[in-house]
């Protein structure tokens, strides 16, 4: 690929919700450094168009259309990844999202199935990878939390969300305990809490509501929206060497909020 670097050369990177968004961002910045990737998505279109840009820019990709919710797809997803790779040195869980409303409409089936999108996808994904990883004494996971694992302005006042909240400081729980376990074998968890980051789907949410007086912009002590390649570079860092010694870790990358 185009100014390719070496962070992660040679390294198989497992990329979860890579069809669109911050997904396609991860993976395609590990690749830029070298890693093969493997991504999987329920969303079909969106994979194959991931894997076309990373492909089309020299790097080498393959997906698979699975739903990480679910154990059976996650084993294949794994199973299939060992027998074509041999091993899988880099975990990154990004799928997640949902929306639940404020908490006096919430709907009990919307808040299991956010809870079940961001926590259970993760520790489907993590199990598989930590076994493996165990054996091998190293591998890296790097979880998506989020700011709102703390409480979202922008979110509480003008929408509601606790779901998605409870989810993230799920994720930011479960990266230490999960960090603590596999310590001795070596293998690395962290997590990513981005801020509010501009993709395809948020941007225009966020432009809505910016003005507002707890809208994202104002609330953010650098004054301003986030892009992907934020995130997908914090992720780089904790693949790469680099983070040896970083471990059970939950980076904000939210312009200071």
């Amino acid at each position: 690929m185009q100014s390719r670097g070496h962070r992660v050369a040679n390294k198989i990177a497992l990329v979860t919700g890579a069809s669109a968004g911050l997904g396609r961002a991860i993976a395609m910045r590990l690749a830029e450094e070298g890693a093969t990737l493997v991504m999987a998505d329920i969303e079909a279109n969106g994979l194959a168009e991931t894997e076309r840009m990373i492909r089309d820019a020299g790097g080498t990709a393959t997906s698979v259309v699975a739903d990480v919710t679910e154990e059976a797809p996650v084993k294949a997803l794994f199973a299939g990844a060992l027998a074509a790779h041999g091993r899988i040195d880099i975990l990154v869980n990004d799928v997640g999202g949902g929306s639940s409303g404020r908490i006096w409409e919430a709907k009990a089936e919307d808040w299991d199935f956010i809870i079940r999108l961001n926590l259970r996808s993760a520790f489907l994904c993590t199990r598989e990878a930590a076994a493996h990883m165990r054996e091998r004494r190293s591998g890296r996971i790097i979880n998506l939390s989020s700011g709102s694992r703390e409480g979202t302005p922008w979110t509480a006042y003008y929408m509601g969300n606790s779901a998605y909240s409870a989810a993230k400081a799920g994720i930011h729980g479960f990266t230490r305990g999960v960090a603590l376990e596999l310590a001795e074998y070596g293998v690395t968890v962290n997590a990513v809490a981005p801020g509010p980051i501009e993709t395809e789907k948020t941007g225009p949410g966020f432009r809505q509501i910016e003005h507002l007086e707890y809208g994202p912009i104002r609330a953010t002590p650098l004054r301003r929206i986030g892009v992907p390649a934020d995130i997908a570079n914090a992720v780089l860092y904790l693949a790469s060497d680099e983070a040896n010694y970083v471990t059970g870790t939950t980076l904000a990358v939210a312009g200071g909020r």
